[in-house]
């Protein structure tokens, strides 16, 4: 599964340099959920970022869905460490 975003790229200029990470992080993460929404009737939602971990529920067609383990670390994750590459885990809730 493919890291990037055919085309779109997640914009994180809107916030401010001195954004804290954690809003830095749920403005990506709300990103590759709209991405994931438009594409596949799914969605991803940040719980929490502490300590270099992510916590992420998967909702709509990504639940139950076998590939959502991939659409976890694949896209997810992989976006995400394009970003931020201190990112230790990406788990589910």
């Amino acid at each position: 599964m493919s890291t990037t975003f055919s085309g779109i790229k997640p914009d994180l200029n809107n916030l401010p340099v001195d954004a804290p990470e954690a809003d830095r992080m749920r403005a990506l993460i709300e990103t590759i959920s709209a991405y994931i929404e438009y594409f596949h009737g799914g969605s991803v939602k940040m719980e929490s970022y502490t300590d270099g971990v992510l916590k992420i529920q998967m909702a709509g067609a990504c639940l139950g869905c076998p590939l959502s383990t991939e659409t976890l670390h694949g896209w997810v994750e992989g976006t995400v460490r394009q970003f931020f590459p201190e990112l230790k885990d990406v788990v589910a809730a």
